[in-house]
């Protein structure tokens, strides 16, 4: 079924050159008039859209979870495990799927993945015990893996240099809008339906409709899309000068100080955003007793406040590198919002009323987001032939944390009995992320070390 699939929308072979040798004069002349086209943006919009789905798939478990853990009678370590095993596979395949999109293109990679791990969301809904939920989200881990890697690629074929951060940093923030959306969605599906089975199997069918959309208008490269014109080509191909060069390449060195603090700093940092994203709807349910409706809207609070963050982080950086030098503008930004986190995670459980402690989180995680300036380390830092590596690194340190924070949380749960020590778990995890950026060298090459 998935061969049929990617078949029926698989791009039509140009007959010659990078756009085909029977293009036609007009063309050029249309470009003239019309000017550049924008399909590279519509691209990057298709991503960031289907990273929002992605990602609503991956929280739908969470969300379901209080309901589910009651009808298949699962201790809170179980339930810990089966959140854990999504990130088993998720972990490990991030860099066989970057090798994939490489080998046989971003786009037939997405067409497969897609279309298994939409297959995997609905296989959960037939889930008949706490074994069979566990496979399906090692089913999950694995499809979902190579979203990421490919995406990034796919804005570097399709960006010029100078908009490959925006666009990869608008792709991204799926991820905390994706969990905000998704504890919204599967809820008011649970409630409205009255079965997380058929909730899970909607959103499976989501992903695999739109899904198949998405491959239908991707391209591997703008020159094989039929609507990019000529002048949209030069932009995307355009290379900065070397004077606009921040940095000498060659001077560029991640020291063993800088390169240990930026793993410990991303680790402690996802250790809070996965523990949430697995574990957060259930501690509205249990600890703050919200129902299903109302636990819903709270997780849209709180996720939708880190994709404001997370916007926010990458405008406050560029405007305050104009104004102070690049290390001490980004220690602020990262010291601020560790502090913050740190601040409310101390006072979280001294709040007694369900909504403040909602609208402290949520101004919490706000300022945890700017941790999505991690993204933006190993292109300032790295030389260019190792930004893969390093990000490739830190990006598998970042997502091991995943693997162990649904773990440690649900034994946490079930030997306190209650949250009070997981809101101490996370406190000192925001400590090690505070720590971590504040020791990382931000200044360019060349620079005094």
């Amino acid at each position: 079924m998935t061969c049929i699939w990617y078949t029926k929308f698989a791009p039509r072979r140009s007959t010659g050159g990078l756009r085909g040798e029977n293009r036609m004069s007009t063309a050029s002349i249309a470009t003239e008039k019309t000017g550049p086209t924008h399909i590279r943006w519509r691209v990057v919009a298709l991503l960031f859209a289907l990273y929002t789905i992605n990602c609503i798939d991956r929280i739908a478990l969470s969300v379901g979870l209080p309901v589910i853990g009651k009808e298949f009678d699962l201790s809170p370590s179980l339930q810990g495990l089966i959140l854990s095993a999504f990130f088993w596979t998720y972990c490990g395949f991030q860099i066989p799927g970057g090798w994939a999109a490489d080998r046989w293109g971003g786009r037939r990679v997405l067409a497969w993945s897609t279309a298994l791990w939409g297959s995997f969301q609905c296989l959960a809904a037939a889930a008949m015990g706490g074994l069979s939920l566990m496979l399906t989200r090692v089913g999950l881990g694995i499809f979902e893996a190579p979203y990421m890697p490919t995406a990034s690629k796919l804005v570097a074929a399709w960006l010029p240099p100078t908009e490959r951060s925006r666009g990869v940093t608008f792709i991204d923030a799926g991820a905390p809008l994706g969990s905000a959306f998704g504890g919204l969605i599967i809820s008011a599906l649970i409630v409205f339906l009255d079965s997380w089975r058929l909730a899970f199997l909607s959103v499976g069918l989501l992903t695999l409709v739109f899904g198949a959309y998405v491959i239908w208008r991707l391209r591997n490269r703008p020159e094989q899309h039929p609507d990019v014109n000529d002048a949209e080509l030069s932009i995307i191909a355009a290379r900065p000068s070397a004077a606009s060069s921040a940095d000498d390449d060659a001077e560029r060195h991640v020291s063993k100080r800088t390169f240990v603090a930026m793993i410990l700093g991303r680790i402690g940092w996802t250790m809070i955003f996965f523990g949430l994203v697995t574990w957060g709807p259930n501690y509205l349910s249990s600890a703050r007793s919200f129902d299903l409706k109302s636990m819903g809207y709270a997780t849209f609070a709180i996720f939708a406040a880190g994709a404001v963050g997370s916007i926010l982080s990458g405008t406050l950086a560029d405007w305050l590198q104009q104004r102070l030098p690049r290390d001490l503008a980004f220690k602020v930004l990262f010291g601020a919002s560790g502090l913050v986190a740190i601040a409310g995670l101390l006072a979280l459980p001294h709040v007694r009323d369900p909504v403040t402690a909602v609208v402290l989180l949520s101004v919490t995680i706000l300022f945890h987001f700017f941790g999505s300036l991690y993204w933006t380390i190993p292109a300032m830092l790295a030389p260019r032939d190792r930004i893969g590596l390093i990000g490739g690194v830190m990006n598998f340190a970042g997502t091991s944390s995943g693997i162990a924070a649904p773990v440690i949380i649900g034994l946490l749960v079930q030997w306190t009995g209650g949250f009070d020590a997981v809101i101490s778990y996370f406190t000192c995890c925001a400590a090690v992320y505070l720590i971590g950026s504040l020791l990382i060298d931000f200044r360019p090459a060349g620079a005094a070390r």
